[in-house]
């Protein structure tokens, strides 16, 4: 795709909502330069700032650099990513990241998202049995969390529920 304002190719895809009229929204796609002045005009920002620092401003959630935390000495077994060098960069190295991090990036996905379970669109065709399998995952990690907060009356609630279920597929 290219810049919607030369012919370079566009590398920052910007989606600026309009606060005057909730639910719209407008989509550019510019090249470095042109992201640079529509999403710092002269005269809010230097023109030297660099795009990739106004993102990691931007969520960060301050104007200046990132601030230390205990978890940035955490790295990856697998891969040596540091969760500093996370912050930075905005990648993570390996899908194992996930687990070594978990506590620090569960609450930046529920602040991202709102949620930190996906909840997309399931095809509606997908077989009974595919739905059922989801289902009966979704519960039993419920009834790990019911019995590691000790909340007993929803684990034996939710242990009927699977087993009903896992009877039901039986059939």
């Amino acid at each position: 795709m290219k810049c919607q304002k030369c012919s370079k190719p566009a590398t920052y895809h910007i989606t600026d909502l309009d606060p005057e009229a909730p639910g719209t929204f407008a989509v550019f796609h510019f090249c470095d330069e042109h992201a640079l002045q529509h999403l710092a005009p002269a005269a809010s920002q230097p023109e030297s700032l660099p795009v990739g620092q106004l993102a990691k401003d931007l969520v960060s959630g301050s104007g200046s650099t990132l601030e230390s935390s205990p978890a940035d000495a955490l790295s990856c077994p697998n891969c040596q990513i540091s969760f500093a060098e996370f912050r930075s960069t905005g990648r993570l190295g390996c899908p194992y990241d996930y687990e070594v991090f978990r506590d620090e990036l569960m609450p930046l996905l529920e602040n991202i998202h709102g949620e930190t379970r996906h909840s997309g669109k399931a095809p509606k065709r997908a077989p009974r049995t595919s739905r059922l399998q989801n289902t009966l995952i979704r519960l039993r990690n419920d009834l790990k969390r019911a019995i590691a907060a000790e909340d007993y009356e929803a684990a034996a609630r939710l242990r009927d529920e699977i087993r009903s279920l896992e009877q039901e597929q039986g059939r």
